[in-house]
């Protein structure tokens, strides 16, 4: 089956991608990355007004939503822009906002879902990302979502761009744990690492036609060209899961998704590294920024075989 965006979505994708190009990405990562959040809260506003966080939202709390394969969409293209701030976190922040009742969703989501709020999610004693960024951090606790009162020291990780603290406990009880905010968390963070994934591979292609060995481009290199159409096929298999999940939203599809999207960009990661050599590893090529995303994407939300035993329990329900 071919899951191919209609004329809207494509649009749709095309006008976030001339946002994006525009904005200039990388410096405002590098900004991020060192506790400057200006340019990045500036371009947070620009994405919101394109309508990307109102596709969490119902529309009786000012949004789009729900609009799953319009997200999938979006976050294909913060992912190829390597978009700094808790993305992921503020969507699932939206979906269980939206299943605490309607007093605390018309209390929080409406600012939500026009960008003036990020919010940040965590299970309670874990590191939650960009609680110092974010106005809004929900600490997963035993006994329901709470809203926490503030947050630790950042520490470091392994994408700089990914700033964790620590939630201070406590705080005022908005809701319960669910699900479907696992399923949407796990569908953004795949659609976010096939972009991720498709930026490494664009990137590497580009610099194989310019680097050259022996007199010729190391592009025509037959082993060069393997790996690359190795990356290729990864994740273009990995896309139709993507949206796929976002029609379904079963939870096994959605691992199924993360798993194939998340190592699908890792893989072209490791390749990209290779083929770009010593200036690969450096943090003043622009190429690292999307390298860390893809290892930090791996386990987010899920590692790939906690991911891997949901799809294979759901498939032993289904032949039973």
């Amino acid at each position: 089956m071919r899951f191919l965006p209609d004329a809207e979505q494509r649009a749709f994708a095309a006008s976030l991608d001339a946002l994006l190009t525009a904005a200039g990405t990388p410096a405002v990562v590098r900004e991020w990355s060192r506790g400057d959040h200006a340019s990045g809260r500036q371009l947070w506003s620009r994405v919101a007004e394109a309508g990307v966080f109102a596709l969490a939202v119902p529309e009786e709390y000012e949004g789009l939503g729900p609009r799953p394969v319009e997200l999938a969409v979006a976050f294909v293209e913060l992912g190829r822009h390597a978009v700094p701030g808790p993305l992921v976190e503020t969507i699932t922040a939206a979906v269980l906002l939206t299943g605490a009742g309607p007093v605390i969703a018309k209390r929080l989501l409406p600012s939500v879902a026009s960008g003036g709020t990020m919010a940040t999610v965590a299970p309670e004693g874990a590191f939650a990302l960009d609680g110092d960024a974010a106005g809004l951090r929900l600490s997963w606790a035993p006994d329901g979502i709470r809203l926490s009162p503030g947050h630790g020291p950042v520490r470091p990780s392994l994408d700089p761009a990914r700033r964790l603290t620590p939630l201070s406990p406590g705080g005022e009880v908005v809701g319960t744990a669910t699900e479907q905010a696992l399923v949407w968390a796990r569908l953004a963070t795949a659609a976010q690492a096939l972009g991720v994934g498709l930026a490494l591979l664009d990137r590497t292609v580009a610099y194989v036609k310019q680097r050259s060995q022996f007199g010729v481009p190391v592009g025509s290199f037959q082993a060069v060209r393997h790996r690359l159409a190795d990356a290729k096929i990864a994740l273009e298999l990995a896309r139709p899961l993507v949206f796929g999940a976002a029609l379904t939203l079963r939870p096994a599809d959605v691992a199924a998704a993360k798993v194939a999207a998340c190592e699908a960009a890792y893989g072209t990661a490791r390749s990209a590294l290779q083929l770009h050599g010593a200036i690969g590893y450096t943090a003043e090529c622009d190429l690292s920024l999307w390298l860390t995303k893809a290892r930090a994407l791996r386990t987010a939300w899920g590692d790939p075989q906690e991911c891997r035993a949901l799809v294979v329990s759901a498939a032993g329900d289904r032949r039973w």
